[in-house]
């Protein structure tokens, strides 16, 4: 696979011609079904990843030659899900993603296992020379998040984090217009997430089924027992894997809360908040709440209820000196002034195959920073989750330094910016 087309670079926060470049990408190019232009795929972990699996399929040009998931149920599954979706695609059912690095047909790597594998997996995917697309939160802690930016620079590949809604034709605009001064000096937003999850109850060591390669699945993470209630979504709820809801769905809001203020890096971080609803095995909380201080007098807020399906209504909500500009998490958007009028309201769509496209078109082209969710932004976004759980597993308030996140002044919770790792998993460049 070769590319020659010249790609605008895209900065965050650019202007109207990010939304031509996420349009245009979208649609397609007409040489991406030459056989030089297209891009062979393989997808590692098939729960969110079946849904990837399906949208590169449909994409123009596009080879999937790999459905990838330690249960080798999942990957058959995932793989006849796409051999039904409409295209001409048949991937092969695999249980090992490192057949997707060894092969030397595939230009791209689609990593959506669970969090504890990101950063692992985005490293050996960039060192193996293959462009990376993985799901979000970037990285399961800070430390990984510097290491892929890295590897991402070290090898020139595109890494494109999967927080789709950056490719939203009016979401773009709505940040855009914000850009403009449509609601004067932004100072605060707001985001929200709410859900009606149930318990997990409790559950005992055990042996994993047979069609489940365990050991494997927990790759990069020291070993501990397999147990039922964890396997195959609960990991969320364990620090040992997961992020918590802030980590899980909370990304989704702060990337937008951070592209929409323009800000990089918080000075002051404060959480609150527990497991409060059920008496089970999990461990990160069920109501969370944490601040956020920027320098230039702006801050932010995330709320997240696991455990009551309440909706707030907006997902994101941004205050200026002129009025509010609420984000939903479909891609619309509405402008009010001060007393709550609303001035105009744009139907939107929530982004995803603009970003599939976004991706496919910056590998085309050989052009790694031409990404609407560069890995850089992808990290400073998944960076204010990894810190509002630390403010919250250590119980204080964080200061942080302005010009890299880094935690100032207190070693406990500097502890948590890495991890251990399984002997032979440690990532490095």
């Amino acid at each position: 696979m070769t590319g020659g087309m010249n790609r605008r670079r895209f900065l965050e926060g650019s202007s109207a011609a990010v939304g031509a470049f996420a349009f245009t990408a979208a649609t397609g190019w007409a040489s991406d079904d030459a056989p030089s232009n297209r891009v062979t795929v393989g997808v590692m972990g098939l729960s969110r990843g079946r849904a990837l699996a399906v949208g590169f399929a449909k994409q123009p040009g596009v080879t999937l030659k790999y459905c990838c998931d330690v249960d080798l149920d999942r990957a058959g599954a995932g793989a006849d899900a796409v051999r039904k979706s409409g295209t001409d695609q048949s991937p092969e059912a695999i249980q090992d993603f490192r057949r997707i690095l060894d092969d030397p047909e595939v230009d791209a790597l689609v990593c959506a296992a669970p969090n504890h594998w990101h950063g692992p997996a985005t490293v050996l995917g960039c060192k193996a020379g293959k462009n990376v697309y993985v799901e979000k939160p970037a990285c399961h802690n800070p430390h990984e998040g510097e290491l892929m930016v890295e590897a991402a620079r070290t090898y020139g590949k595109a890494v494109q984090v999967g927080t789709q809604r950056r490719s939203s034709p009016q979401l773009i605009e709505a940040v855009e217009a914000m850009r403009d001064g449509v609601i004067g000096r932004l100072y605060h937003a707001r985001s929200y997430y709410s859900n009606r999850r149930g318990t997990i109850g409790h559950a005992d060591p055990s042996e994993p089924p047979a069609n489940l390669d365990y050991e494997l699945w927990q790759g990069p993470a020291p070993r501990q027992p397999f147990k039922s209630n964890v396997v195959h979504y609960n990991w969320h709820w364990f620090w040992h894997w997961g992020n918590g809801e802030l980590g899980n769905n909370g990304v989704h809001a702060l990337d937008l809360v951070r592209w929409g203020l323009g800000v990089d890096y918080p000075t002051h971080v404060v959480s609150t908040g527990g497991r409060y609803v059920f008496d089970d095995d999990q461990q990160t909380p069920d109501t969370h709440t944490v601040s956020y201080e920027f320098p230039g007098r702006i801050t932010a807020d995330w709320q997240g209820l696991s455990c009551n399906g309440n909706d707030p209504g907006p997902f994101v909500v941004f205050y200026g000196t002129e009025g509010a500009l609420e984000m939903f998490g479909n891609g619309t958007y509405t402008i009010k002034d001060n007393a709550g009028k609303e001035v105009k309201s744009v139907e939107g769509v929530l982004g995803e195959p603009e970003h599939l496209a976004n991706f496919l078109a910056a590998v085309r082209a050989d052009a790694p920073l031409d990404l609407n969710a560069e890995v850089d932004a992808g990290v400073k976004s998944t960076l204010l989750c990894h810190l509002g759980n630390i403010a919250q597993r250590t119980g204080r308030a964080l200061t942080c330094d302005p010009d890299n996140g880094r935690i100032v002044g207190d070693e406990e919770a500097m502890s948590h910016w890495r991890r251990d790792y399984a002997d032979g998993w440690a990532p490095t460049i």
